[in-house]
């Protein structure tokens, strides 16, 4: 059969260079294996999927799809090796197999390549350089032929002199050099030039491949390895794999290869040395599977070391049967016309000759997607790339996922999983989507269970997101978006256990033990109980009692009771036993109570801050523990107001922490407004330091407190701090700016524009009571009864109330006024 320049007929097989991923390749690949006819096809790839490659034909296998290899000892030491529709290898592969013909991979096994940047092989190109020799003149007087023995000694000068020791390494782009050359700034659209738009099946089927595989080699010539000083080795095995398969099939063999390793597979080199570059390369053992791919995960360099920025564009291109442009801006057009985007065919048509012209003044065959992106947005967009950025995402590079069979190769973990999402019809997509749970029923129950236990082990499907519409914990909201990659996540966590329950209750009990603090295991006891780990629970409620008896820092207890008691609140919902959980909140919080006021003394600036948000940390607990804990919930809350009244009344305290002391205290309705008032007019006196006073302001009514809307509604306050600020001497006012300006910058821009109304207006008489709003517009002493009327007919709608009941209409306005 015809073979390209280089190998003719008898004396080598059919070398099918081609561009990864490439839907111009795959329809020349297909061509090519159509008019060759090979006995054998030879595919770059990992041998070790060799048994892998007749689930291809498998009626549930739909590409996307990766190779996936992983260490079995480390199972996050990965390596994938995509394949899309539009792949050359894909296309190969269901080649060989529509005609029975043998498929193999040939590329160096997975096994060295996972091993490789753990340890560095000990036999690289151009070391130990006397014994390649030797060993190449030994086999070649072994065979007897002297013309090999020269090709084998030139092929060993060309390796040594490819080397790191004697050339400048540097990182070629095939492509893009072949694209300067012919006067192209941009290699994705030379390509799409010279091998996209290209017609098959007109003329010699052979024929690219033998142009692409001319080009590469006056590369090679140049660049030698360009700067991939691993090609060497790989070539050298793959020159060993195809040699076996010549002896068995003769040279009537098809190889189909990325085309820069076509010049390196055409050598005529001795079986020695190509044996002598792979001599004590490392080794890893390897497990092998199909997994899912997307087309968003194409645009990654891994296992063949390409990627492309365009897979859905590629996918048209390869699947549309003719006319590729109407029909591509016919797709868009219906993307844009989902989005409720004005798109008619008028529309289409403008494009498509919008696009047809760009290219004739471009000198380009067709209209590539640059011409049809700029024609998109031109008519269709009406020049804006905010819908043109949805087109990209969308359809561009699209999230296409690729589906595999159950018989695929899995570790037991996987499968598991793969019963449960069915289950559960929590389908993996590679779309982000939320999903809103109400674990009062068992079916959202039991996937917020799932969702829980595989962010125990480490699988990232899911992240909880803010609940819309409701704060009860009855609620659950999450992300979801499945990631090839978490099957090596998946792979990961199939050390913990078969399945995906015991592989998180064996993980959460680990974690326990390795926990560097005691707020890690009390938020871990919080996460094993959203994933009702029962079996889990005793053994990490056994570390979290040893680490509180321990620990005696008032910090830690403090950054570890808030997750302790939000454990708590999800007892009633996923009834679960959380008595033992309480008993050691409860201690905790004595713990803190008797520890905090020492703890508060003599701390600067830093250490006050963190300490103000451990005061407010601990007052939001106190409240919810009280809630689970019933006849105790007074005595807690009484103790941590004394405690409050200690740490507002103290000197030693910093200012920070008593402020935010008064605050609590004013919100818990322990203080009235007119103490409240009382405290602040001692701190503000002239006798207290700026900063100090500055400090008690912004715990008083800064943090996110809501101290800008107390400030609004009491004037009396606000003419307090109006009155001090204006006293502050001037060589202290600097010192105390940045803080007052971080304090009030928190409060919302409507709140910030009434304070500084009222502070304009100014106030009756400093720090005495005045009528909130006097003088304002939209503020007044008494109730605008037209106003207020206005509104009842919305309450009622709201409410689900008739004419008949008015009188809860009046009781909610009576609130109001």
């Amino acid at each position: 059969m015809d073979r390209p320049p280089g190998a003719p007929a008898g004396e080598g097989p059919l070398l099918l260079g081609v561009r990864h991923h490439g839907p111009g390749s795959a329809r020349a690949v297909r061509a090519a294996l159509e008019a060759a006819r090979p006995r054998a096809v030879l595919i770059e790839g990992p041998p070790e999927a060799d048994a892998l490659i007749p689930l291809a034909a498998d009626e549930e296998m739909r590409p996307p799809v990766a190779l996936l290899a992983h260490a079995v000892d480390e199972p996050g030491r990965s390596a994938f090796w995509p394949l899309a529709e539009f792949s050359p290898e894909w296309v190969a592969i269901r080649w060989a197999l529509e005609q029975g013909v043998p498929a193999r991979f040939i590329d160096l096994p997975a096994t060295h390549t996972l091993a490789w940047d753990k340890e560095e092989p000990t036999a690289l190109p151009g070391d130990e350089e006397d014994e390649q020799k030797k060993a190449g003149e030994r086999e070649q007087e072994k065979e007897g032929k002297g013309e090999q023995e020269k090709a084998g000694k030139g092929e060993q000068e060309k390796a040594d002199a490819s080397t790191p020791a004697t050339q400048d390494i540097i990182r070629v782009d095939p492509l893009a050099v072949l694209a300067e050359a012919a006067g192209y700034d941009d290699p994705e659209r030379w390509w799409e030039d010279v091998v996209e738009h290209r017609g098959v099946g007109k003329g010699d089927a052979l024929a690219p491949f033998a142009v692409l595989g001319e080009a590469m080699a006056a590369l090679r010539e140049t660049y030698g390895t360009g700067g991939h000083e691993r090609d060497l080795v790989r070539e050298a095995y793959m020159r060993l794999q195809v040699r076996a398969v010549q002896r068995e099939f003769g040279d009537d063999v098809a190889v189909v290869c990325g085309a820069w390793h076509v010049p390196a597979l055409r050598q005529r080199t001795s079986v020695a040395a190509d044996r002598a570059l792979l001599k004590g390369l490392p080794k890893v053992k390897t497990d092998m599977t199909w997994v899912p791919w997307t087309h968003r995960r194409l645009s990654r360099a891994s296992g063949y070391g390409a990627g492309i920025d365009s897979p859905g564009w590629y996918g048209h291109l390869f699947g549309a049967p003719d006319r590729p442009v109407e029909r591509w801006l016919t797709k868009v057009a219906g993307l844009l016309r989902e989005e409720d985007r004005i798109v008619s065919s008028a529309h289409v048509i403008e494009a498509v000759r919008l696009a047809e012209t760009l290219a004739a003044m471009r000198g380009r065959p067709l209209p590539g997607l640059a011409e049809t992106t700029d024609a998109v947005r031109a008519v269709m967009c009406e020049g804006s790339d905010v819908p043109l950025a949805l087109v990209h995402d969308r359809l561009v590079v699209g999230d296409v996922l690729g589906e595999v069979p159950a018989s695929a190769p899995a570790v037991p973990l996987q499968r598991d999983l793969a019963r449960l999402q069915k289950r559960l019809r929590l389908k993996p997509e590679p779309l982000e989507r939320e999903l809103d749970l109400d674990l009062r029923k068992d079916a959202d129950a039991e996937r917020s269970r799932l969702l829980h236990r595989l962010r125990i082990l480490g699988i990232g499907w899911g992240e909880p997101a803010a609940s819309r519409g409701s704060t009860g914990t009855f609620r659950e909201t999450w992300r979801l978006r499945w990631e090839p990659e978490l099957a090596v996540r998946v792979a990961e966590a199939g050390v913990w256990g078969t399945t995906v329950l015991a592989a998180a209750t064996a993980r959460a009990e680990a974690d326990a033990i390795a926990a560097q603090t005691l707020a890690d295991v009390t938020a871990l006891a919080e996460r094993c109980l959203l994933a009702e780990l029962p079996d889990a629970l005793p053994a990490v409620m056994r570390v979290l009692a040893d680490r509180a008896a321990l620990d005696a820092d008032v910090g830690h207890l403090a950054q570890a009771l808030p997750a302790l008691v939000r454990s708590l609140r999800y007892g009633d919902v996923r009834a679960t036993d959380t008595r033992a959980l309480a008993g050691v909140a409860a201690g905790l919080a004595e713990r803190v109570f008797v520890g905090l006021p020492p703890a508060c003394a003599s701390l600067d600036a830093e250490a006050a801050e963190a300490m103000r948000r451990h005061v407010d940390a601990v007052h939001g607990a106190v409240g919810l523990l009280g809630e689970g804990t019933g006849a105790a919930e007074g005595d807690l809350r009484g103790r941590w107001r004394s405690v409050l009244r200690v740490l507002s009344g103290r000197d030693t305290v910093p200012g920070v922490i008593r402020g935010r002391a008064v605050r609590l205290l004013l919100d818990e309705g322990e203080l009235t407004q007119d103490e409240a008032a009382r405290l602040m007019g001692l701190v503000l006196s002239p006798g207290t330091a700026p900063a100090d006073a500055a400090a008690w302001i912004e715990g008083f009514v800064g943090g996110g407190s809501g101290g800008g809307m107390l400030l609004v509604h009491d004037e009396r306050l606000l003419g307090l701090v109006d009155a001090w600020l204006t006293g502050v001497p001037a060589e202290a006012f600097t010192d105390v700016l940045p803080l007052l300006r971080r304090t009030f910058s928190a409060y919302e821009p409507g709140v910030r524009r009434t304070l500084g109304e009222l502070v304009r207006r100014g106030p009756g008489a400093r720090g005495s009571a005045v009528p909130a709003g006097a003088g304002m517009p939209g503020f007044a002493s008494d109730l605008d009864a037209g106003r207020a009327d206005a509104v009842v007919p919305v309450l009622r709608l709201l409410l689900g109330l008739d004419e008949s009941d008015s009188s809860e209409v009046n009781d909610l306005v009576g609130v109001a006024q």
